[in-house]
């Protein structure tokens, strides 16, 4: 079966949200995106809620609800007690109407089963033995103990969650029956897989509200009475206290937040509590808290006032303790990953840019608290170097200034008030500047004529490759304009062009010279040609009367 949840890849890019919010750390970022480490995530959903593009989906179990319901089998439902919030003025008697619709052949509620569970915390106290008790109604604080605080797991309570419970319940009740869990929570998808027997399969309030709408039904309110019972309020902070018989040689404690659970199991670990019960739950206000309901926003107030109405002094018909297994046993999960030593750190964090302690700026931009934090993570092989913003901003940027300060071509860039923000070295040479802060801020119509800049920003379009002559500095550029219309700033290259065109100039002054020589010289020979064609005309005339001559005294003689 799939996991319960998913990184949809096409949506997840490079924010490092989800690894900013994960109290864990349960993260691998690779190729551009987050990946869950499956044996550590206590499916506590944050990812999940603060995901900025809906990267982290849960599972969609409804059609393998469907499934059970077609197979014929009785399906039930076991209806979390924060329905209340989610389904506003509603009885679970008015979801149970919109759900038989759907084919379920009951809804009850879960609440019976937290019954069961409180009793058992009860009977715990009562023997002790244990100078602490934490409560094990909720899958993700049960699982964060199991994977990352061994030493805090021999006070977890060896109790059931009352999921588990009222799902016995109904198959003891209704033998051969199917059960749905239906509630706020991720985690609850993982317990019925990991603990099968109980509960067949579990869908978010989300998904019911997705498979009603498809089927155009809704869960309509009526005016009947909410039942009010102790454990209705189980969804709360401080529900389970409040459902309990209280014995007054312990101290009672309530824990909810990934953060302040955390914080809680440090100081089990460290020894600095001791003869106490904590309440503790992995979402923020308890259950009403849950992942489904962050995620569409919810409001709090009012989900906890929702709730609390169905709070009484009433109590559920429950079969007898011994009736009904409900021991459950906790064993370490996680593993003794070997930790970087300072020399492995400190080269890592070198890598980073991080060459002193003042380029640590533990920033947190990449997900992680501290830059040494980043560095273990590195060690680890869940993140890389890339996810440190600074480092790649400043890499960035000495690539840049290095490109531009470097390159042969002026460049300047203005804002839309045509003042200059930045030129570069090549720039400062054509205009005969000795430093960029006798310009930066100032308009540039101290330096240049700003006719083509107006005209660019006016018109937003580019100028390529225009050839002018800088009259003021002697110089000719080749000039071109982009506008950037997004950031609103025109970038200005120039190209030294004088000396091409100083040669260019100089050909056509010898070409010049050289055809008027020709000219001098076609000229020349033009009349040198000519007098000797008058000589040699004057010279054939004569040629021609003296053998004329000869011919007539030859023929006289005859």
């Amino acid at each position: 079966m799939a996991e319960c949840l998913e990184t949809k890849k096409s949506n997840c890019k490079n924010c490092y949200k989800c690894i900013r919010h994960c109290p864990v750390k349960s993260l691998k970022f690779t190729a551009g995106q987050a990946h869950i480490i499956r044996d550590e995530c206590v499916l506590c959903g944050e990812c999940y809620v603060v995901c900025p593009q809906n990267a982290k989906q849960i599972r969609n179990d409804v059609d393998q609800v469907k499934s059970l319901i077609a197979a014929g089998d009785d399906v039930y439902v076991s209806l979390a007690p924060s329905y209340a919030a989610w389904f506003q003025s509603c009885t679970a008697k008015n979801v149970e109407n919109a759900l038989s619709k759907l084919g379920f052949r009951g809804v009850f509620e879960t609440a019976i089963g937290a019954q069961i569970v409180s009793k058992q915390y009860e009977n715990i106290i009562n023997k002790g033995g244990k100078r602490i008790v934490i409560s094990s109604c909720c899958h993700t604080v049960n699982t964060l103990i199991e994977r990352h605080f061994e030493k805090a797991l021999p006070y977890l309570a060896n109790v059931v969650t009352p999921m588990h419970a009222h799902g016995k319940m109904l198959k003891k009740k209704h033998p051969g029956c199917k059960v749905v869990f239906v509630g706020p929570c991720i985690s609850k998808k993982a317990e019925a897989e990991k603990y099968p027997g109980a509960v067949d399969a579990v869908l978010t309030f989300d998904e019911l509200d997705g498979w009603l709408e498809s089927e155009n039904i809704s869960v309509v309110p009526s005016h009947s009475e909410l039942t009010k019972n102790r454990t209705n309020a189980y969804p709360t902070s401080g529900g389970i206290l409040r459902s309990m018989n209280l014995d007054k040689k312990f101290d009672y404690v309530v824990v909810d937040g990934m953060e302040a659970c955390i914080s809680a199991l440090r100081d089990i670990d460290n020894d600095k509590l001791s003869n106490c019960f904590i309440e503790m739950s992995a979402c923020s206000g308890s259950c009403v808290g849950g992942p489904v309901m962050k995620k569409k926003n919810r409001n709090p107030i009012m989900d906890l006032l929702s709730v609390n109405k169905g709070y009484g002094e009433g109590l559920y018909e429950t079969p007898a303790a011994d009736s009904l297994t409900t021991d459950r046993a906790f064993a370490f999960e996680g593993s003794t990953k070997p930790m970087p030593g300072s020399t492995a750190i400190d080269e890592i964090l070198r890598k980073m840019g991080k060459t002193s302690k003042d380029k640590e700026l533990n920033c947190g931009s990449c997900g992680y608290n501290t830059c040494r934090d980043k560095a273990v993570a590195v060690f680890m092989g869940k993140a890389d170097l890339s996810m440190c913003l600074p480092f790649l901003k400043e890499k960035a940027e000495s690539f840049s200034d290095t490109i531009i300060h470097n390159t042969p071509n002026g460049i300047m860039v203005l804002d839309c008030d045509l003042n200059v923000q930045q030129i570069n070295t090549a720039a400062r040479k054509i205009l005969n500047l000795s430093s960029a802060s006798d310009v930066l801020g100032s308009p540039v119509v101290r330096i240049l004529d700003p006719t083509d800049y107006v005209l660019a920003l006016s018109n937003e379009k580019n100028v390529y490759d225009k050839r002018k002559y800088l009259a003021e500095y002697q110089k000719y550029v080749e000039e071109t304009i982009v506008y950037d219309k997004e950031y609103r700033i025109i970038m200005v290259l120039m190209k030294d062009i004088s000396a091409e065109e100083q040669m260019k100039i100089s050909k056509d002054n010898q070409c010049k010279a050289a055809v008027e020589i020709t000219d001098r010289v076609v000229e020349k020979q033009m009349r040198v040609v000519q007098e000797i064609a008058s000589l040699l005309g004057e010279t054939t005339a004569e040629t021609k009367i003296a053998l004329t001559k000869l011919k007539e005294t030859l023929t006289d003689d005859e």
